[in-house]
């Protein structure tokens, strides 16, 4: 089976990435015995995920990739952005994350904004790019117990349940992971098919 080695540990992410990936063995940076810190030290979502993809690779020289994502707020010119991970601070939790931005959005009327990720795959040595948005609205008020991140205060437009009390398979046809990770599983499955 093929190997293919996620520039993460983040749990909720892999569990997500898990259940749409058939045939294909992901692994953490766990169990390929990565454990430095990767800086993002970068103001794109694009840069942030090329650098993790290619310390990552460069360790283990197995096919590799790495997403850099963020919520968005359009009142406040797009941020987090790609600061969303650590939007409260060096010590951010989810919860500190979430007020922050709640706070930030209290004396705005404009509540729309996106999640946005993208993801960065090297296959046999070349970056590739794969791009996911979902727009919606943002709560001041969290809902739902599901997701992680923002999604308790993210409702997806056409929606009117937040990411944390849709089901995970309505989340996965429509988030932006999702939409970047099909692209990304779609191009990897025709890559396969070549070198089968």
């Amino acid at each position: 089976m093929q190997e293919l080695v996620i520039a993460s540990n983040n749990k909720g992410k892999i569990r997500e990435i898990t259940q749409m990936i058939d045939n294909i063995s992901l692994l953490s940076l766990n169990d390929i015995g990565f454990t430095d810190k990767i800086p993002e030290p970068y103001h794109t979502f694009e840069e942030n995920a090329l650098a993790k993809a290619n310390t990552v690779y460069t360790f283990c020289g197995k096919n590799t990739f790495a997403d850099d994502s963020g919520i968005c707020a359009n009142a406040l010119n797009g941020a987090p952005g790609v600061f969303s991970a650590r939007y409260s601070g060096d010590d951010a939790t989810d919860e500190s994350n979430l007020q922050k931005l709640a706070d930030a959005l209290k004396n705005h009327t404009d509540k729309s904004g996106y999640y946005k990720a993208v993801i960065c795959l090297i296959w046999n040595g070349e970056p590739y790019f794969f791009e996911g948005i979902c727009e919606g609205a943002l709560l001041s008020e969290p809902r739902g117990d599901g997701g992680f991140g923002y999604d308790p205060i993210f409702i997806p437009s056409g929606y009117d349940k937040t990411f944390a009390e849709l089901p995970a398979d309505i989340k996965h046809a429509i988030s932006h992971r999702g939409k970047a990770i099909r692209k990304m599983v779609a191009f990897v499955k025709e890559q396969l098919e070549e070198e089968a």
